[in-house]
């Protein structure tokens, strides 16, 4: 029998730190894929990769919305984020990322999900690139 894996988004694996958010927005390097801009900084002292999610208060009125799209990137994060997060262990690596939301309406989930593997495997790129 084998084991399936789990996919867990535990609050180690989320960014909370202000200190580690306001350095990412100034040390950290960026790329964008639309709607999504990525922050994303080689260091962090509690996990491997650590993430947080924004959505931008002047596209999205409701909090509800805002939350909803939080949400829906959280998920697509979750399901995806294991390949990053191996490879960052083997190579005792740490890293934050946040995801910006940019857009101005709520996107569907598969647009999401396509978008943050995109990401994802673009981070992948990156760590490789960094040894």
């Amino acid at each position: 029998m084998t084991a399936t894996p789990r996919y867990f988004y535990r609050k180690a694996d989320k960014l909370k730190s202000r200190k580690i958010i306001d350095s990412l927005f100034v040390k950290g390097k960026h790329f964008s894929s639309f709607p999504f801009k990525v922050f994303w900084l080689p260091q962090n002292k509690d996990a491997s990769l650590q993430a947080a999610v924004g959505v931008s208060s002047k596209n999205f009125k409701k909090a509800t919305d805002r939350n909803r799209v939080k949400r829906l990137i959280r998920e697509a994060w979750r399901l995806q984020k294991m390949p990053l997060q191996d490879q960052l262990t083997k190579k005792n690596q740490q890293q934050s990322v946040f995801i910006l939301y940019s857009g101005k309406e709520i996107p569907r989930y598969d647009l999401v999900f396509e978008k943050i593997g995109w990401i994802i495997q673009k981070l992948l790129k990156i760590s490789d690139e960094a040894n």
